[in-house]
């Protein structure tokens, strides 16, 4: 189906070529990105005030060793002391913070790690989005799962033992609609115990059409809490609304969704202050809905196809596990997941620290599971990939050597009544 969003890079009218480049040149060329469009759903809340406020405000270079050992001293963690361990004072302190976070994680959630992996059913987008390889200007090989399709990958992974998956899209109305994906849920009930969904925000109401479709829960990346950096990485599209896309979480919640999930691209901007924000928009909105299940992803950049100009501010190993220690010591409660973005040796290791969750059999391309999990290239064409992945292993693999850390690995621990 042709749609005047998806363009082939490589067959640019001159027209098209020249509308790239003002948007790359040319701000005043760009849609304001604090204001919303129509039909974008406004809701009353002070969470986005709060959160905006510590962030802008925290001065990380303040901090001094004797402000990270008085935090990890604490019994609760406060919002000072979560900015404390995430300042470069805490570095020499890390292997006491992974000490703290352990001792932690074994309290909220034993010795248990969760698998799920991630199912994208399309990668057309609207957005044009600098670093992502789905954006809108990308010449990929762009596909849309039918629910025949959908269903097909859907046993494959369900055989394969796993019990929850997540379900993603690119940001794009036109070709994956809601009904699309309420379908994919419905489809997705019939074979794992627990549901999720990484796709462009929307509404209450659209949520809760979502949740009764068989959806538990929501995760939206919001990339950069930087507002103005936000704005020279998503130059057209839905997703440059930065205010929108950060009350997506709220309204989710709003509609019914057992849980969300939050998380900053590390590396897009300052990844201090992303990781504060993130921490932070997860802390005001469970206190604000003290039901609800949060949990936090750790991504950092990864490259992406046809793409070599994305510089992106070095978030080293090092610095991930303090981030993830420091999310640990201030949300035991949360859901922690660390991705196939990371290699096998850190997720092995992190994972007897503070993660709780990862990801296993993963594919970010379309179509491709039966190829992946069984050799068989059941589709005619399949779609390409949003980012490179570092962990390809299998959920057998993953399932042994997780065991082999002396952990519990569990596919699912919820029962519906």
């Amino acid at each position: 189906m042709e749609n005047q969003f998806f363009i082939d890079s490589e067959f640019l009218s001159e027209k098209a070529l020249e509308k790239k480049h003002r948007l790359e040149t040319d701000p005043s060329f760009r849609k304001n990105h604090m204001e919303y469009l129509p039909g974008m759903e406004r809701i009353s809340s002070d969470v986005c005030e709060n959160v905006i406020k510590h962030m802008e405000e925290y001065d990380y270079t303040r901090y001094t060793a004797a402000d990270v050992k008085a935090a990890l001293e604490h019994e609760t963690c406060s919002i000072e002391d979560f900015k404390a361990l995430l300042s470069p004072a805490a570095e020499p302190f890390l292997e006491k913070m992974a000490q703290k976070a352990s001792r932690e994680t074994s309290r909220h959630f034993g010795n248990t790690v969760y698998f799920f992996t991630p199912l994208y059913i399309a990668n057309y987008c609207e957005n044009y989005c600098v670093y992502c390889g789905f954006n809108c200007y990308n010449h990929i090989s762009r596909m849309k799962l039918s629910m025949e399709q959908i269903e097909k990958e859907m046993q494959v992974i369900a055989d394969s033992g796993m019990e929850e998956i997540l379900i993603l899209t690119g940001e794009s109305r036109s070709q994956s609609d809601v009904e699309y994906i309420g379908e994919a849920c419905r489809l997705a009930r019939k074979y794992f115990r627990m549901v999720g969904l990484e796709i462009y925000p929307v509404n209450t109401e659209e949520y809760a059409y979502l949740h009764k479709c068989g959806a538990d829960y929501v995760t939206v990346f919001q990339e950069t809490y930087d507002a103005d950096k936000y704005e020279t990485l998503h130059l057209m599209g839905h997703k440059r609304v930065w205010p929108y896309r950060f009350d997506a979480q709220e309204r989710a919640l709003r509609g019914g969704m057992r849980g969300v999930a939050f998380s900053a691209l590390l590396g897009l901007s300052d990844f201090r202050k992303d990781a504060l924000a993130t921490g932070l928009h997860a802390y005001f909105l469970q206190r604000k809905y003290p039901h609800a299940e949060m949990s936090l992803s750790c991504p950092r950049l990864r490259p992406i196809i046809n793409n070599d100009k994305i510089n992106p501010l070095d978030v080293h190993e090092k610095q991930l596990c303090q981030i993830i220690c420091a999310y640990r010591i201030f949300l035991p409660f949360a859901g922690i997941t660390v991705s196939s973005r990371e290699s096998a040796q850190f997720r092995n290791g992190i994972v007897k620290i503070a993660a709780t969750k990862v990801s296993a059999g993963v594919s970010t391309g379309i179509g491709d599971h039966e190829k992946k999990y069984s050799g068989k290239d059941s589709q005619e064409v399949s779609g390409d990939e949003q980012f490179e992945i570092d962990d390809s292993r299998s959920l057998d693999d993953m399932y042994q050597d997780i065991e082999e850390e002396g952990l519990q690995p569990v596919l699912n621990d919820y029962v519906y009544v």
